[in-house]
């Protein structure tokens, strides 16, 4: 069988609360890490979520 081309990733907020999305990305065409500004309930606020690896 065929290897996926997603891999998951694990968003990770900047504001230190902790709290953290799992998104799919796929590597070949997305060479960079990913960010995203999004709602974090644990601030209220929208701040930036940054990418690392799944552990």
């Amino acid at each position: 069988m065929a290897k996926p081309n997603t891999i998951l990733v694990k968003l990770i907020s900047t504001a230190d609360t902790g709290y953290f999305y799992v998104a799919k990305k796929n590597p070949r065409t997305q060479t960079e890490k990913m960010q995203f500004r999004k709602y974090d309930p644990r601030a209220r606020k929208h701040v930036l979520f940054k990418e690392s690896k799944m552990k």
